[in-house]
């Protein structure tokens, strides 16, 4: 007996469909310098790379909600300055746009900005090649809590079955194993450029 057929691509953003360590990591760099806090790349990527604004803001030190606010829109701000820095995963992007072309859909389900995100696929003009877009304030839980996949599948009339989810961090995989739905993990350094 035959599986059903994939419907749905569930995608993580940043490190996953794009390489956005880098320009992440300048960005709150520079940010956090202007309020006299110093982090390196190394110690950004090592440690923070995809947490929520606000959890890596707290673990910086900064408490005050205002300030924090402030400086993620500042973040906000700046982080288009650094997008030559940025790096598509053709060949995701490229198996997604056949799906895309067999019927299936492809969504960016991601804990971080709307904001962000939506620079980033304007930028690299990927607007049309996407189907649907659930961000990190949209959904109560985050990763590893399965919500936000749950939510998309939800949304599309899809059962586990019929999705694949593509993540590259520890959150994203527990979060995707916790769906149901079968999932690849993504590495950037295993990407020929």
């Amino acid at each position: 007996m035959e599986g059903k057929p994939i419907r749905l691509l569930l995608c993580d953003f940043d490190g996953t469909l794009v390489d956005t360590r880098q320009a992440n990591a300048l960005a709150y760099i520079q940010t956090l310098r202007e309020v006299g806090i110093e982090i390196s790349v190394e110690s950004y990527l090592a440690r923070y790379f995809g947490m929520r604004c606000n959890e890596f803001m707290t673990t910086m030190g900064i408490t005050d909600p205002m300030e924090r606010e402030r400086l993620r829109l500042r973040k906000i701000e700046l982080y288009p300055s650094y997008f030559d820095t940025l790096r598509l995963n053709e060949p995701l992007w490229n198996f997604a746009q056949s799906v895309r072309r067999q019927g299936g859909k492809m969504w960016i389900v991601s804990t971080g900005s709307r904001a962000n995100i939506d620079n980033v696929i304007n930028y690299l003009g990927l607007t049309d090649g996407i189907d649907g877009i659930l961000s990190g304030l949209e959904i109560e839980r985050p990763k590893p809590a399965p919500d936000c996949f749950l939510e998309v599948m939800r949304r599309e009339g899809c059962t586990p079955s019929e999705c694949l989810i593509f993540e590259d961090s520890p959150v994203g995989l527990a979060a995707a194993a916790a769906s149901g739905a079968p999932y690849f993990k993504v590495n950037f350094e295993q990407i020929e450029e």
